[in-house]
Parts: structure tokens; sequence; C-alpha cells
């Protein structure tokens, strides 16, 4: 099997690209209470490498799990999925 399609995905909000070639994602997803059975939202936030300055606020993305490109970048933009209007 190819590596390449193992691994992680995942599509979020740009809250951030005031760093130069990089952008910050927030990613929601619903977990269920252990306890109460209601599902929560929880929210994480992943700086991503966009080469080309192409994100702005807003923007629904996609990025894609990759080696450590600095202290805290292990993810990279895929493909903008929404622009913001």
């Amino acid at each position: 099997m190819e590596a390449r399609n193992l691994r992680k995905t995942r599509i979020g909000v740009v809250t951030s690209n005031k760093m130069t070639k990089t952008i910050t994602v927030e990613v929601e997803r619903k977990v269920k209470h252990p306890i109460y059975g209601k599902f929560v939202k929880k929210t994480s936030k992943f700086h991503a490498h966009d080469d080309k300055n192409e994100c702005s606020i807003g923007d629904i993305v996609r990025i894609m799990e990759t080696r450590p490109l600095s202290k805290t970048k292990r993810w990279r933009l895929v493909e903008v999925v929404e622009k913001v209007k």
C-alpha cells in the first residue's frame, strides 16, 4: 500500500494567516460525553504550511499530516475547499 494515502486529513476553518507561509486552522469534532451521553463540540488548533500564502481568514481548508516542518508545524495545506466571500 502507498504510505501517502494513510496520512490523516482534517477539514477546518482558517483563524489566522499573519505568519509567513503558515496558517492556523481550527478543527471541530463532536465527542460523546462518557456519562451523560450528550454530544459535545471539541475544537483543536493546528499550524499548517501554506506555501503560496493563498488562504485568508474564514476559508474552509483541507490539511494533511506531514513530516515536522518546524517546532509546531506538522500539517500542510492540501486544498481550499471554500473561499470566504
